[in-house]
Formats: structure tokens, C-alpha cells, sequence
């Protein structure tokens, strides 16, 4: 009998009989939660057969798309994204898996789970308020636990190294230290529902062309020093039970069964305990993957072969897979169920949820990650006594825009815009039904809006002469698998909005975008607001936060290029047309990513990383720093010198003097204060020593260079606000989760 059809069974008996965990009259001590996970996976693991054992390791889909659908797997969940059976006579439930960071996604379906969105990673990176990540992650998971789902396949936090990345949406920037916090507080909150949260994706998966193909060429201590990094705060931070592999190569060999990868730096380095399991498709072999250090196939009909099924069965009988090897994997899948709570706390599907709560969630997180750009002659906040307001274009008369591809989250009563393409993968388009029109109207009950769809230029034009206040709105979807061919709006966009900033100089720009993009008429707008893809209720807090009832409080996650000719690769590798081509992507940045890149070349971008405006003012003083057992210590006081209350994000970069950095500074750290006019505050920042050191890669440990470092307090990485004081530091070495290491200790 084949390994498949074992599976097959199995799960059929599983759904079939789920009295039969308390039917076996046999001791179960790993059900005791008062026993450590690491105990309880071992006893669990002891009591297995084979088959049970090689049945944890391999994934089937939950939908019925797949390209290699050969197997109906009734007990997964409509659907969703995957689904290992579990072994109910030793009380161990089955894995229900569901996309993705931005909540509860459903596979293309005719009836796809309805469920809060909240607003894109980068609208979420952009509030520079891990506590809201925090609470964003809670919400989710909370969705997920009430849909039946144990394992959330979130969060995504693969670093920006091209503005044109189809998934940019999904992550969190271009640093490391903001991109690992951030993250790593909103696996933490997904987690605090008793799921599993698994990170990805693991790693340099950096763009969407020929992603299957592409072999990531970089440095190991680059590596370490940028996306490895923000993976590594991640893990520290929000300790995750799940880590899934990529799907391009990295340095030569394909990530999931890259030994550099998951066996020296993830397992062994950073000390990860729980298991690796494969992105949807990424498996291409299975003893060098198994024995590599992938842990579980998931949604194996994406790959070619079943590789971990009949194949790894046979390879752990010839000895090609160690036994041990295999115990190993189940163990880690059974350490990361009892860690967790999953075993703890089974899933039931139809849980109650508090669609309104959640909403509100999702609108404050996506209030506080706009990012006014721009904001001449004081254009916002609108005045609520406004008589004529014209809005235009991006369907804004409807909802509001959303990212494509396997995290997409489908509203409640469906997309707002009908039949727009592409209608399949990674389509369909999706539009909120939170229209910016209607909430606007809401906070403007005296004024005449009108709408006008922006078909036509000149129409839209001519509407706007005659506006006391005219929105425009710019859309950009990109998704999954699909790379932005350029930066520029499309459909003629930027030449809609062009044309209505030069018939009204008072035009309010609205971007709903996945990421960066160019602006050539910039000079011409009076405002320009950043909205990202703002999620479920993204249509009442773009107009909450028009009309001054939130002061924006968003600064970029990102630098936003002035050309494609800034990019450390102008021209996109790979051929979309040609999507099955091999070919190498040579990151000679190395860690010099976003700002630190445009630090080194002497670019000048359109928006630096960091830059985000607001409608009062603040001001900087009494910067000093102290270092004191090993930790450097900073202290200032931010003060609100304007008229409304708002908040600040005070970031603080270090540059040294004298040490070689991969770029002229890092930022080090950040605060996000809420202070009331004319109230000041004192704030004490606790530097990450990694980002003080170098590391060096024979030993694997990080060196603080000894001398003199410029500590910069800015409102953003061009220095805005600057105020900057020096500060001596003694050599030190720390091991690489940034720990001192004793000093009779030579490495």
C-alpha cells in the first residue's frame, strides 16, 4: 500500500471517528500540560509508528486548485491553505492551516471566507507602534482560531530590496531592526491566541520574477547583516513555532534544502527549536531537503513529486535519511503543537467573531500608518464647513484597494468593484467596501461631493477648477507572483492626476499603493497622502484622518526612489515572460539596503525612509547618551510645539567615526510619542548593541570597534530635526543574539 493512500486513510479516519483520541485506553503523560513542550513532544514521539511519524511531515492543500490534486482531503477545511492529519488515539490534533499576515485568507473559491483585513505590512511598519502590531496579530489570530485554523502562515518579513516586489505589501520594509520588531510583535500577538505562527520567507526571497528559479547571490555576513537579521529579531522577538523555507535559491542550492540556511544558521546558530516547513511548491528533492533541514512538505501538490510521502519512507529504510533524522523532524512539529498551546487548546470552526471590534482595529492601524507626504500651505486638514469637494478616480465612490495573491482577505459581502482583472491568480482585484466618498460625506454633512470615475482627464479637470477641495485618489495592485514592471501609477494615472493639480492648485492626493512609487507631479499637488492598502475600513480612516479627526502619525518603512536609476538594480532580473529561465540575482549591496544604500551612493530620494509629516510640530532637545554594562542608553525630550495633539516618531541612527559599516549609519532605535500641545516628554532608548557592531564571520560573533559614534535623533533618515551629539564606546564582542560574551572567552 502506498504511502499516499496510507495518508488517505489515515485522514478519513480522522474525521470519521474523532471519539478515537479517548477511545484507546493507553497512557497518555504528554497531554499533561504541566510538563515542558520539549518533554511532551519526546514521550508523544516515543509511542508513534512509522507510518504515524512519516504522515506529520507531509502537507496536503486545503483547496481544489491545485496543479497536482490527487488526493480529496475531506477534513481539511474549504479552502484554505493546507492541512496535516493529526493522531487522534494519541490525543494529537490535526494542523489546519490558513494565509496569511493580513488575517484570515481564503484560496480562490466560490465562497470564500469573509473576514477582517487589517491594512498591508508596510501600512502596519509604517505606525511605527509595535504595540498595535502587537494587537493587529491578536485580532487575526483570533479570526483564525474562530475559522477552525491552528497554524497562521504569517508574518512576512523579507526585506525590501526592490521597490517593484510584487509581495512588498505582505512585509515591513527595508530595516532590519524596524522590520524584525515589528513582526515579531505581531507573531507574538497571532501566537497569544495558542496558534502556530510560522515566519517567512526564508530567505532573499526579495522579488516575485522567476521566484521559483532565481538563485540569490550574497555574502554570508551581508546576509547575516540584513535580511538574516531581521528573520533572527523576528524569532527572538516573537518566537515563532514555524519557519518556512523560500522558493529561490540562495548562494547555489534552493532554500528548502539549503544545509548554510536551516541547519547552520537556523537551527544551530540561532537555536531555533520548532520545524521548517516548505512554501506551496518550494520542495525539489527529498533526501538532500530532509537530511538539509527541511522538516515538512507542505501543500504537496504544488511540487513535482510527493517527495516526503512514499519517497521518504523508502529513503529512511535505506539509511539515505537517518532514522534519527526523521524522529528529529517529528519532534520539532510536535515541540512547536505543545509549545504553543495547540494541543492544549483544540480549534473549533464557526467561533463567534466581533466583526465591529475587529474593524476598529484594523481602522486605527491603518489611521496610524498613513503617511502624510507632503502638506503645502497647511491644505489639510480639509475644513469640515467646506462647500464643493470633488473626488476622483480609484473607484473611492466604492472601497478601497487590497494586495493580491495568497494573503488576500475577502471582505464581508464581497469585493466592492466587480470584474476587474486579473479575475485569476493572483486576482481577483479586491476592493473593500469602505468607501472614502461616503466618509467623507459623513465628516463634511454640508458639502456638495461630487465624483467623477477620472476616465477622462480633461472631464475630471474641468470638475476640479470649479472645487473648493478636490481628492484625488492613485491606485497601484500588484500581488503575488506578479513584480511591478515600473514605479509609475498605471492605467495613465499619473497623467489624470497632473492634469487636475494644474487646473486646482489646492489638489489633495490619496495613494493606494503596494509600495514606493514615482510621482512626477508632485511639484503640482498640495498634499499627498499615503494610505497603502488600508484593509477593511481603510475608506472611513483615509477621510478620518483628510479631515483632521486623526493627525497623521505614519513615517515611511521605506525609502521612496526618484528614478529606477537609483535602484542598486535599474533594470528588474528575470524575464516575466520567461518565467522557468535560471538566472542569478547579484545582491552587491550586500546589507546596504534602502537608506543605507542611497547613504552610500549620495542619492537623494523623492521621500526618505523614515520621512512622514504631521499637523502640528515637534522639537528636539537635551540629547545625551551614557554606556553602562554593556548597553549604550540615550536620553532626550520630545516636545509638541504646535497647536493640535499628534505624535511623533523620534529615530535615532548611529554613525561611526573611525569603524567600517556596510553604509554611513543604521538606526538604532525609535520612540512614538503622543503628546497633547505644548507638552513635552522625556524618552530614554535602549540601544540594540548589534546594530553598534560589525560581525565577523569565522567566529560568528559581533564586534563593537572601539572610538567614537555620532548618535543623530531625527524625525527620518535625511537628518530632518537633526540634533546629534558624540559618544565614546569601549570594544566589546557579543555573540550573535547580541550578548556579551565573558571575557575569558576567545573566539
Amino acid at each position: 500500500m502506498s504511502t499516499l493512500i496510507k495518508h488517505a486513510l489515515a485522514v478519513a479516519i480522522a474525521a470519521a471517528l474523532p471519539l478515537l483520541a479517548g477511545a484507546a485506553d493507553i497512557p497518555k503523560p504528554w497531554l499533561d500540560p504541566a510538563l515542558g513542550a520539549g518533554q511532551r513532544a519526546t514521550l508523544a514521539l516515543k509511542e508513534m509508528t512509522q507510518e504515524e511519524k512519516l504522515q506529520w511531515v507531509y502537507g496536503y492543500f486545503g483547496a481544489d486548485f491545485a496543479p497536482r490534486k490527487t488526493i480529496k482531503i475531506a477534513a481539511a477545511l474549504p479552502s484554505s491553505a493546507g492541512y496535516i492529519p493529526g493522531v487522534p488515539r494519541l490525543g494529537l490534533p490535526a494542523l489546519f492551516e490558513t494565509d496569511a499576515g493580513l488575517g484570515v485568507a481564503s484560496q480562490a473559491s466560490a465562497n470564500p471566507r469573509e473576514r477582517t483585513s487589517l491594512p498591508s505590512g508596510l501600512a502596519t511598519a509604517a505606525t511605527w507602534n509595535p504595540a498595535l502590531a502587537y494587537q493587529g496579530g491578536a485580532m487575526i489570530g483570533l479570526e483564525a482560531r474562530a475559522s477552525g485554523f491552528n497554524v497562521m502562515l504569517a508574518g512576512g518579513v523579507n526585506l525590501m530590496r526592490d521597490p517593484r516586489n510584487g509581495r512588498n505589501f505582505e512585509y515591513a520594509g527595508e530595516d532590519p531592526l524596524l522590520s524584525g520588531v515589528m513582526v515579531g510583535q505581531a507573531v507574538k500577538g497571532i501566537q497569544s491566541n495558542h496558534l502556530i505562527s510560522t515566519v517567512k520567507h526564508y530567505a532573499l526571497n526579495n522579488q516575485e520574477t522567476g521566484r521559483n528559479e532565481l538563485d540569490a547571490r550574497i555574502g554570508n555576513v551581508a546576509a547575516r547583516t540584513s535580511d538574516l537579521l531581521a528573520m533572527q529579531l523576528v524569532i527572538e522577538q516573537g518566537d515563532p513555532g514555524s519557519v518556512m523555507c523560500a522558493y529561490n535559491r540562495v548562494n547555489g542550492p534552493y532554500a528548502c534544502e539549503n544545509a548554510w540556511l536551516l541547519n547552520e544558521v537556523l537551527k544551530q546558530d540561532w537555536g531555533f527549536k520548532g520545524y521548517v516547513m516548505s512554501d506551496w511548491g518550494a520542495v525539489h528533492s527529498t533526501v538532500a531537503s530532509a537530511n538539509n533541514g527541511l522538516d515538512q512538505q507542505s501543500g504537496s501538490e504544488f511540487d513535482k513529486s510527493p517527495y516526503f510521502a512514499g519517497a521518504l519512507e523508502e529513503a529512511v529504510k535505506t539509511g539515505a535519511v537517518p532514522q534519527a533524522r526523521l524522529d528529529n523532524m517529528v519532534y520539532r512539529i510536535l515541540f512547536a503543537m505543545f509549545d504553543k498551546g495547540v494541543v492544549d487548546h483544540p480549534v473549533k470552526p464557526d467561533g463567534a467573531i466581533d466583526f465591529a471590534a475587529h474593524g476598529l482595529i484594523s481602522r486605527t492601524d491603518a489611521e496610524e500608518g498613513m503617511v502624510l507626504l507632503k502638506n503645502a500651505n497647511q491644505t489639510l486638514p480639509l475644513r469640515k464647513d467646506v462647500k464643493t469637494i470633488a473626488v476622483i478616480g480609484g473607484h473611492a465612490d466604492k472601497g478601497v484597494l487590497s494586495g493580491g495573491g495568497s494573503s488576500q482577505v475577502y471582505p464581508i459581502g464581497g469585493s466592492a468593484v466587480k470584474g476587474l482583472l486579473p479575475a485569476t491568480w493572483p486576482g481577483p482585484v479586491v476592493y473593500h467596501p469602505s468607501a472614502p466618498v461616503t466618509e467623507i460625506g459623513k465628516l463634511a454633512p454640508g458639502a456638495k461631493i461630487v465624483f467623477d470615475s477620472g476616465a477622462d482627464p480633461a472631464k475630471a479637470a474641468q470638475l476640479a477648477a470649479t472645487a473648493d477641495a478636490v481628492i484625488v485618489f492613485g491606485t497601484h495592485w500588484i500581488g503575488e507572483a506578479n513584480d511591478a514592471a515600473d514605479l509609475s501609477l498605471p492605467d495613465k494615472q499619473d497623467a489624470l492626476i497632473d492634469a487636475v493639480a494644474s487646473a486646482n492648485p489646492r489638489t489633495v492626493v490619496v495613494l493606494e499603493t503596494g509600495g514606493p512609487v514615482l510621482m512626477p507631479w508632485l511639484d503640482k499637488s498640495a498634499a499627498v497622502l499615503q494610505a497603502w492598502y488600508p484593509g477593511t475600513r481603510g475608506g472611513e480612516a483615509i477621510a478620518r484622518v483628510l479631515f483632521g479627526d486623526v493627525n497623521p502619525s505614519g513615517h515611511l518603512p521605506a525609502t521612496f526612489p526618484a528614478s529606477l536609476a537609483q535602484l542598486p538594480r535599474p533594470v528588474l532580473d528575470g524575464d516575466p515572460a520567461k518565467p522557468q529561465m535560471q538566472f542569478k540575482v547579484d545582491y552587491h549591496e550586500g546589507a546596504a539596503v534602502g537608506y543605507k544604500w542611497f547613504d552610500l551612493k549620495k542619492h537623494t530620494p523623492l521621500f526618505p525612509f523614515g520621512h512622514g509629516l504631521s499637523y502640528t510640530q515637534f522639537a528636539y532637545s537635551g540629547l545625551a547618551g551614557e554606556y553602562k554594562n554593556g548597553q549604550l542608553h540615550v536620553r532626550f525630550k520630545v516636545a509638541n510645539t504646535g497647536k493640535v495633539a499628534g505624535k511623533d516618531v523620534a529615530q535615532l541612527y548611529v554613525a561611526p567615526v573611525s569603524a567600517r559599516w556596510e553604509a554611513p549609519k543604521r538606526l538604532a532605535g525609535w520612540d512614538k510619542v503622543d503628546l497633547q500641545p505644548g507638552e513635552s516628554r522625556d524618552v530614554t532608548l535602549s540601544v540594540e548593541p548589534r546594530m553598534l557592531a560589525v560581525l565577523d564571520g569565522p567566529s560568528k560573533t559581533w564586534r563593537i570597534a572601539r572610538g567614537k559614534y555620532k548618535l543623530i535623533l531625527a524625525q527620518d533618515a535625511a537628518g530632518t530635526g537633526e540634533s546629534s551629539i558624540m559618544v565614546d564606546l569601549p570594544a566589546r564582542t557579543l555573540d550573535l543574539h547580541g550578548k556579551a560574551l565573558p571575557s575569558n572567552v576567545k573566539r
